[in-house]
């Protein structure tokens, strides 16, 4: 049974696709393609049949990793099939919530920086867009040091360790 796990963040063409990109490479790595399914969204669909940011995309190619990326907006109607909705920042983790249909769709509701153990209290990943390309290498760290957490916890769920 495949594990799916979709990112969201805005507008769909910063935060979470950096996240879809970066954490669909640690799933390659791992050797779990064929069970762990990314993908990612935006809470609004401003950017919806847009690319990624070119910024976003230039920063993760300088950083070995392959971007390909359509934006789309998160449907309630989704959380049916999604196993967890990883959230980058505390005004997504709400929205998200909020469109959740049950409390237990609810509960598949996750901050990103959640699963990252040096994380401060402010588990937000600031948004970059209005920013010069510092604000998109930041996100990159951030999601970067949240993802070897995120592996392993669905890892357990892959495995049946973690209901």
């Amino acid at each position: 049974m495949t594990y799916r796990v979709c990112f969201v963040c805005t507008g769909n063409i910063c935060r979470s696709p950096m996240a879809e990109v970066v954490f669909r490479a640690r799933v390659a790595e791992a050797g779990l393609e064929g069970l762990v399914e990314v993908d990612s969204a935006g809470t609004g669909g401003w950017h919806e049949g847009d690319g990624a940011d070119p910024r976003t995309v230039a920063v993760l190619e300088e950083n070995g990793y392959a971007v390909s990326h359509t934006a789309r907006q998160f449907q309630p109607s989704w959380f049916s099939r999604l196993d967890l909705v990883v959230a980058l920042d505390a005004g997504h983790l709400g929205a998200l919530r909020r469109l959740a249909p049950t409390e237990q769709d609810a509960r598949k509701v996750r901050l990103l920086r959640s699963y990252d153990p040096s994380a401060d209290d402010d588990l937000d990943v600031p948004d970059p867009y209005y920013g010069d390309v510092d604000g998109f290498e930041e996100c990159l760290e951030m999601v970067e040091a949240a993802s070897s957490g995120l592996l392993a916890a669905v890892r357990e769920d892959v495995e049946g360790n973690v209901v």
